[in-house]
């Protein structure tokens, strides 16, 4: 599905997983920790993050605890695009998804954030 997605959105697919991982950090990413999560060399990540900032993708902001560091920001053009390229999915999901109840959807979603947060767990460098 990455492979699909990076190729709608006209990315290379570690652009799309290091926006991936910007959008869903629990807390906001630098690009050292960007490269570590990747698991590339920071002057791998800066050029990367450079494209990914000219591309219109990602945003540097400043670090709001520490005005030496940058963190890095999906922007709305990358939401969108984003959106643009899951609503065949969406669709289709919510097709397969219309005919249960509020209790089995509830199962069905706990399910798939526990083997979400498994399969990110599974493909952690380190």
């Amino acid at each position: 599905m990455h492979t699909a997605m990076a190729h709608r959105l006209d990315l290379r697919m570690i652009d799309l997983q290091a926006i991936d991982h910007v959008v869903t950090a629990e807390e906001s990413l630098g690009p050292v920790e960007l490269a570590r999560r990747l698991g590339i060399r920071s002057a791998s990540a800066s050029v990367l993050v450079d494209r990914l900032v000219d591309a219109g993708h990602l945003a540097r902001v400043p670090d709001p605890d520490d005005g030496r560091r940058t963190r890095l920001v999906a922007t709305d053009h990358a939401r969108r695009e984003a959106r643009r390229a899951l609503t065949p999915l969406l669709t289709e999901l919510t097709a397969l998804t219309s005919d249960l109840d509020a209790h089995d959807e509830a199962v069905v979603v706990d399910f798939l954030r526990r083997a979400t947060a498994a399969m990110r767990r599974a493909s952690a460098p380190g």
